[in-house]
């Protein structure tokens, strides 16, 4: 599992000029899926999520998880986190899960975070959204199951 988070003042999604879920401080979570991850990989995912210190605390060190500031999440599924541009000008997609198991596992991610007691809104697995953010710090961190958990 790869989740690309990007802390925010703000993040929205749009799925035909709809808000499908909306949010102030807090994370965007772009979520990719693949063939070999798990409910097992998704929980310790979003354990690392809910605990990692990227948030300012009074003397601006980044020392505060999501819980202690009372940020919220957008999570969206994108499979595109596991393009493979090795070979040729066009990615392949290989690497990334079936829409089946990954919307099943993107769905059961987001519930871990809730039983976090996280707010999560969501966009809509497999449409074409539109994402609106501001970037706070900016803070972008690349989270990769396989380099977090099997040392890889």
């Amino acid at each position: 599992m790869r989740v690309l988070l990007q802390r925010v003042a703000y993040a929205s999604c749009r799925v035909n000029d709809q808000i499908t879920g909306k949010i102030e401080r807090g994370y965007l979570l772009l979520v990719g899926i693949t063939h070999t991850d798990d409910e097992k990989v998704a929980d310790m995912m979003a354990d690392k999520i809910y605990h990692l210190r990227i948030n300012d605390d009074a003397n601006g060190k980044m020392n505060l998880s999501i819980e202690d500031v009372k940020g919220d999440i957008l999570s969206v599924s994108q499979f595109t986190l596991y393009a493979n541009c090795v070979k040729g000008r066009r990615p392949g997609f290989e690497m990334s899960a079936g829409k089946q198991m990954a919307s099943n596992l993107y769905d059961y991610f987001n519930d871990a975070l809730r039983k976090r007691g996280l707010h999560v809104e969501e966009g809509i697995f497999g449409a074409d959204m539109k994402i609106e953010l501001l970037n706070d710090g900016p803070i972008t961190i690349m989270l990769d199951s396989e380099v977090l958990f099997n040392g890889k």
